[in-house]
């Protein structure tokens, strides 16, 4: 590996946003490279149709290059960038013509009770004779999440797995921070009910 390339795998994701929005292709470069598992990683958990998490992670990531030069505060990149990532899965739900299902959010949930759902998510460092079991468990849990109404699934992905605020999450999908928190919690109950089977 070349020392250029090294200096920019060094270099944090708030100073290659800041070079990228300096048409440093290489740093651009390393962005995406860093970003993409993730983005794709987050569209195979939205995504029923397995053909379209590609090309959305395709998509998104070509949005990212083009457009780097308008997000105006690099330290709100990774909000920014999951702002894209849902834009652009609401787009493929239109596009689909799907109505989105209407949920209640009256609905009182304890949300001490709901088990977050990284509690549910199996431990990638197990030893090889579990990694068959680990990797089916991981299945399960990701089928079970695109079972959840768009509005849930949207919400507990980006909390549990992109790591975003309530607010955060607020901001990208219109709505407001109670109805996200509502969802998360529901959506908590309902994996947790579904997953018992299994847990």
């Amino acid at each position: 590996m070349s020392a250029n390339k090294l200096q920019y795998k060094k270099m944090t994701t708030e100073e290659l946003v800041v070079l990228s929005q300096q048409n440093n292709f290489k740093a651009l470069e390393e962005l995406i490279r860093r970003e993409q598992k993730n983005v794709f990683a987050t569209f195979s958990y939205l995504a029923k149709k397995r053909e379209n998490i590609a090309d959305l992670t395709q998509e998104a990531l070509l949005r990212v290059a083009k457009n780097i030069g308008n997000l105006k505060n690099p330290k709100n990149f990774k909000s920014w960038l999951n702002q894209i990532v849902t834009n652009l899965f609401y787009d493929e739900l239109r596009k689909n013509l799907r109505k989105p299902e209407i949920i209640s959010i009256d609905d009182d949930v304890n949300e001490e009770v709901a088990l977050p759902l990284k509690t549910l998510i199996p431990d990638k460092k197990c030893k090889p004779p579990e990694k068959c079991i680990t990797s089916e468990m991981e299945e399960i849990i990701k089928n079970e999440i695109k079972e959840l109404p768009e509005p849930f699934r949207i919400a507990i992905v980006l909390r549990e797995l992109q790591g975003l605020s309530y607010e955060e999450i607020a901001s990208a999908t219109n709505a407001s921070v109670g109805t996200v928190k509502s969802r998360i919690a529901r959506a908590r109950v309902k994996l947790q009910n579904n997953l018992r089977a299994y847990i």
